[in-house]
């Protein structure tokens, strides 16, 4: 792998991501395994009444360096989303790391050296692909 790849930004964003979160009430949780690397990540939410994200807590621990950050940035940028606009988010961010997109979704650029690297993509994905599960569990349908 490129030293590229692991950038500075992706470095920092794996440390938050290596620690287990989880909510102790959740009302969606969900696992999720990359086919590609065996990452798994453990995603934890709790909806408001209005359909959005109160609460997002990942456990990434069993997750690779670029699964770790992600997991990082999701439970950052997902408190306020609903479901669809965490399903655009991920549309778009798949867009970007497959080059048809030029810009990334707000929050995601670093992940840019990846782009290069296909096989990467699932472990980039997978935080997200685990709390649409988990708000899939919870009742919450992309709309």
């Amino acid at each position: 792998m490129s030293e590229a790849l692991y950038n500075a930004a992706i470095l920092r964003l794996k440390l938050a991501g290596e620690t287990a979160h989880r909510l102790p009430a959740a009302d969606g949780s969900a696992t999720r395994v990359s086919p590609v690397c065996g990452s798994k990540i453990i995603a934890d939410v709790a909806v408001g009444p209005d359909g959005q994200i109160a609460a997002a807590a990942l456990d990434a621990t069993k997750a690779c360096t670029l699964g770790q950050a992600s997991a990082a940035v999701v439970m950052e940028r997902a408190p306020g989303m609903d479901a669809a606009t965490l399903t655009a988010t991920r549309a778009a961010l798949a867009d970007f790391l497959g080059s048809r997109a030029e810009s990334a979704p707000e929050g995601w650029a670093m992940f840019a050296p990846a782009r290069a690297h296909r096989a990467r993509y699932p472990s980039i994905l997978l935080a997200l692909d685990a709390v649409l599960a988990a708000l899939a569990e919870a009742g919450q349908v992309a709309a």
